[in-house]
């Protein structure tokens, strides 16, 4: 299967050129502020792009996921996508698993704190996933800031060191845009756009 990823859109989806797919997969901060009307906007594009499966979490920017109430939340996700919240869902003998949690930062939504609270959301991750979705990096890998720090998640990491999944998508460190192959996991940072939100980056197409 040929996967499209892409994260971190901001509401630039409709500038996006896509290339062809199975799998179109979106790591997270699909709006600006986070508005109901900005996600409402992302959906209808999203559910009309050509691919047999879409699947997108939310970001630190999507409040409406983090304050919406579930039914509320299910009444405006198209039949066609699939929206996974520390939840997974099985795909042609592929198990994916999608969490928007990311380490504490400014009070944005689905933050938290590094160490025990954070996770808590890693401990749901079952071992048979093979392509894990985080709106966050681990920490180390493709994470690193304009300013030289490295702020991916500690936690994650390690719990990935036990998992080992095929393939793990994130966005979030705009800057950090590109992919990584280490012995057991294809990492991948989505980001289209760049630290200073433009759309420079292309969608990152793999094989699996």
């Amino acid at each position: 299967m040929t996967i499209v990823s892409i994260s971190d859109t901001h509401g630039y989806h409709d500038q996006l050129v896509l290339p062809a797919g199975d799998i179109l997969i979106h790591a997270g901060d699909v709006s600006a502020r986070g508005s109901e009307k900005e996600v409402k906007y992302f959906l209808d594009w999203f559910e009309a792009q050509d691919f047999k499966y879409k699947i997108f979490i939310a970001g630190n920017h999507d409040f409406f996921f983090e304050k919406a109430s579930i039914e509320r939340i299910k009444n405006i996700i198209p039949d066609n996508v699939i929206y996974l919240n520390d939840g997974g869902i099985h795909i042609e003998g592929y198990h994916i698993w999608g969490s928007p949690i990311t380490p504490w930062f400014l009070d944005w939504a689905f933050n938290r704190q590094r160490g025990a609270d954070i996770q808590k959301h890693w401990h749901l991750i079952p071992h048979s996933t093979d392509i894990l979705i985080t709106h966050g990096p681990v920490y180390g890998i493709l994470d690193l800031t304009v300013h030289g720090l490295n702020v991916g998640c500690e936690t994650l990491k390690d719990t990935l060191k036990t998992i080992l999944p095929k393939v793990h998508i994130c966005g979030h460190i705009h800057e950090a845009y590109g992919q990584m192959q280490t012995k057991d996991t294809l990492y991948i940072n989505a980001s289209v756009l760049d630290v200073r939100y433009r759309l420079v980056n292309n969608p990152i197409v793999f094989e699996i």
